[in-house]
């Protein structure tokens, strides 16, 4: 466990490090963006204490992001949310199959997979990016370091340059509130 200061200070450097994808930030607002207007919906998914990342951020779209800025519900649906389902999936199949048997029961053409696993290598997400590619969904995904295995499943992975849980989870979220607030700038243009 290190100071406050010196993990404020370590936090400020992995953040400064997402500058350099600022290129395929821009291209994930304009799919999103894309997306939306077309009236598609956003999935997303996250295991572990990124199911609650997910839950937070389409939330945000799904209700509102900022208190003064009141707008139409945009489609960003948490696949996690449902816990009669998660448990009744897990327990008659697989809790590997959580979200990709979701994904392919309500998923349509030029729909978007966003996923969120820290490690990269949660298997229920894993699934949830081959059953996306079969149904030829795009895919955005936030991951830790190396990406894991997700990254290569991934057409848009973000990798957050850390190995600390926290700090993964923390640049997480700042990419979504930046995404979904940008996002949200050019829609209600």
């Amino acid at each position: 466990m290190g100071t406050l200061k010196k993990i404020i200070s370590e936090k400020i450097n992995i953040e400064k490090k997402l500058i350099k994808n600022e290129k395929i930030i821009s291209k994930i607002i304009n799919l999103f963006v894309k997306t939306l207007k077309n009236g598609n919906s956003i999935y997303i998914c996250g295991n572990g204490g990124s199911a609650s990342d997910a839950e937070h951020l389409s939330t945000e779209f799904l209700v509102r992001l900022r208190p003064k800025v009141n707008r139409k519900p945009y489609s960003i649906i948490n696949l996690g949310m449902n816990l009669p389902y998660v448990t009744a999936c897990s327990n008659d199949y697989s809790f590997d199959e959580i979200f990709s048997r979701s994904l392919e029961a309500i998923s349509k053409p030029n729909d978007l997979l966003w996923v969120i696993s820290t490690s990269g290598n949660s298997k229920n997400i894993i699934k949830a990016l081959k059953k996306a590619k079969k149904l030829k969904i795009q895919t955005i995904g936030f991951y830790g370091k190396t990406g894991g295995n997700c990254k290569k499943l991934t057409n848009y992975p973000m990798c957050v340059e850390s190995t600390n849980t926290a700090r993964i989870q923390e640049c997480h979220i700042f990419l979504g509130h930046y995404i979904l607030e940008s996002t949200e700038n050019i829609l209600i243009k």
